[in-house]
């Protein structure tokens, strides 16, 4: 007799880089310099920002045009410029008390990042998530990430999540476009350096500053809603 499925869990599917980890503005660096690095000077810090939440490869053609042909240099040139800068890397305040608050409510806490599997290794400690956190699905595990719905919806998939009692939390304009297209309501937060109003206008349902100030919400936040059913 085979053993019947595990039920459906309620969740919550968390964006890391300028969510849960203050890392926006050094991948801005990183970039920055490796455009230059790679013979782009036309791309500015603000390009890069605005930019910010996209995919890597997916990034480089946003701002050069689909026609570049050294995007593999310029990815290969960032991950050298953002490798001194880990070291400078926190989590804002509150995270692990955000994602133990959560698991406390019955929630599976699932990380969505546009990241390597790669960069889990030093994320998850980061965060203070190694007791917490129930997975994790990463750019690899997709072919098409964020803005796509694809890392979304694969998340939800591979970690039984309830796709009706599940709640996405990211930080830029192209988080909430994915959650959107995936059909899970989003919860944005500023601390990623996007204004209230553009995330509320990209599609946001609920916006916060940080995860602190999620956290000082929670029971009455969409979160606090799914966990009660």
């Amino acid at each position: 007799m085979t053993a019947a499925a595990p039920a459906p869990r309620p969740g919550v599917l968390l964006d890391v880089d300028g969510t849960l980890l203050d890392t926006n503005y050094l991948q801005v660096l990183a970039w920055w310099r490796a455009f230059r690095d790679t013979g782009h000077p036309e791309v500015l810090m603000a390009d890069c920002h605005r930019a910010i939440g996209i995919a890597s490869e997916e990034l480089v053609t946003h701002l050069l045009g689909d026609d570049v042909r050294d995007t593999e240099d310029v990815v290969e040139a960032k991950g050298k410029r953002y490798e001194p800068l880990r070291e400078l890397v926190v989590a804002f305040p509150g995270v692990d008390e955000l994602l133990q608050a959560c698991r406390d409510r019955g929630l599976a806490v699932v990380l969505a990042t546009r990241g390597e599997e790669a960069d889990l290794e030093w994320m998850v400690p980061a965060i203070g998530g190694e007791d917490v956190v129930d997975g994790a699905t990463t750019s690899a595990d997709v072919e098409s990430a964020k803005p796509a719905p694809d890392l979304l919806q694969t998340a939800a998939a591979d970690h039984g999540l309830d796709t009706g009692r599940t709640v996405a939390v990211g930080d830029t304009i192209w988080d909430v476009r994915a959650a959107r297209d995936a059909g899970f309501p989003c919860i944005a937060l500023t601390c990623g350096g996007i204004s209230r109003a553009e995330l509320v206008d990209a599609g946001a349902d609920e916006v916060y500053d940080d995860p602190a100030d999620l956290l000082a919400h929670l029971d009455d936040s969409l979160i606090g809603r799914v966990a009660r059913g």
